[in-house]
Order: structure tokens, then C-alpha cells, then sequence
């Protein structure tokens, strides 16, 4: 082929490979889901913790190991079912008063079959930020584990002002309210 007769080849088939290739790889990202602290967070043995900065698992009383590695990890202990493990994790915190570590603090209690108390968290979790969507989903759970689908219906109403219906929170929690709570 000659410089002039590769003008002539329309542009369309030029695109026709990278557009095939950009097609096969949408599923496959779309599959991955998305990035969330506890599907990026690695089991670790017991008496250490997820450190972000060195990506290893380090020993819980490391000096070095920040709140938000604390909160994270705990996090991801509560969401694997071990409670009591992420509550104990919390306590170490230097600084316990955030708006994450009372939203982790909230859920694992409320897991615990201590919803009155989980409910108390999530208040204190939303009264530093009140958009805080993650926080107002389990509040909202937690009103329905009280018989209160109306309050759940607030907190709803607050998340789809927050992120839209089409978020993570706003999906979960109108699951929960339709019977169908997350495992």
C-alpha cells in the first residue's frame, strides 16, 4: 500500500480495533466493582493491623500506625462479623471522635443486637457530618430493626439529596426497607 491509498481508507476502520479492544475490557471493569475500604483491605493475623502506608500487616501497637488504619481496619472486621474484635479496635484510637470510627463503632454495636445503642453512634457520627451518607444508610437500617420504616424513609430522603438514588447507601438502604437487608 502506498502513502495515498491509506488516505483513502476511512477513518472508521482505523478506530475499529481500539474501540473492540476498549469493549472487551468495559465488563471486566464494571465486574471489579468499586474501591470501597473494606474490598481493598487484607485479612490480617490476629494482634495486627492493615497499615496503608507500608501495605503490610503490622502489629496492632505499632507507634507508627495511624487512626484511619485503625478505623479502616475495624471497619473490615465488623463487615467479616467479628464485632466485638472491631469495637476493640476502635478503643485504641488516639482520637476516637470522628465521624467514621462513631459510624464503625454504631454498626458493629447494632450488629451486636444493640440497636439503641448503634442508633446513639450514628447520631454522634452525623452530628460532625451530616452528609455523611454511609452513616445515615445504617442509621436507616437500624430504624427498621426498631420497627420505624418511617424514619428509615428520612434517612432515604437525606441520602438521595446527599449522592443521588443511584448510589451504594441509597440502594442499600432502600433494599433494607423493601425486606431485602444486606448479609
Amino acid at each position: 500500500m502506498t502513502a495515498q491509498s491509506l488516505t483513502r481508507i476511512p477513518t472508521a476502520r482505523y478506530l475499529t480495533l481500539p474501540v473492540l479492544l476498549f469493549m472487551l475490557q468495559v465488563p471486566q471493569a464494571l465486574a471489579m466493582g468499586n474501591n470501597d475500604t473494606e474490598s481493598k483491605t487484607p485479612d490480617c493475623p490476629a494482634g495486627q493491623v492493615y497499615d496503608s502506608t507500608s501495605k503490610q500487616c503490622v502489629p496492632e501497637k505499632t507507634g507508627s500506625l495511624s487512626d484511619q488504619d485503625k478505623t479502616h481496619y475495624a471497619y473490615h472486621l465488623a463487615k467479616k462479623g467479628e464485632y466485638q474484635a472491631a469495637l476493640n479496635m476502635l478503643d485504641t484510637l488516639k482520637n476516637g471522635n470522628t465521624a467514621e470510627a462513631w459510624n464503625y463503632r454504631g454498626y458493629a454495636t447494632r450488629k451486636l443486637g444493640r440497636t439503641d445503642e448503634g442508633i446513639g453512634y450514628y447520631q454522634r457520627s452525623l452530628a460532625l457530618d451530616p452528609r455523611y451518607a454511609k452513616a445515615r444508610e445504617y442509621l436507616g437500617e437500624a430504624w427498621m430493626v426498631k420497627g420505624r420504616p418511617d424514619l428509615a424513609k428520612d434517612q432515604l430522603k437525606v441520602i438521595a439529596s446527599i449522592c443521588g438514588q443511584s448510589c451504594e447507601e441509597y440502594r442499600d438502604l432502600q433494599a433494607a426497607i423493601d425486606g431485602h437487608p444486606e448479609s
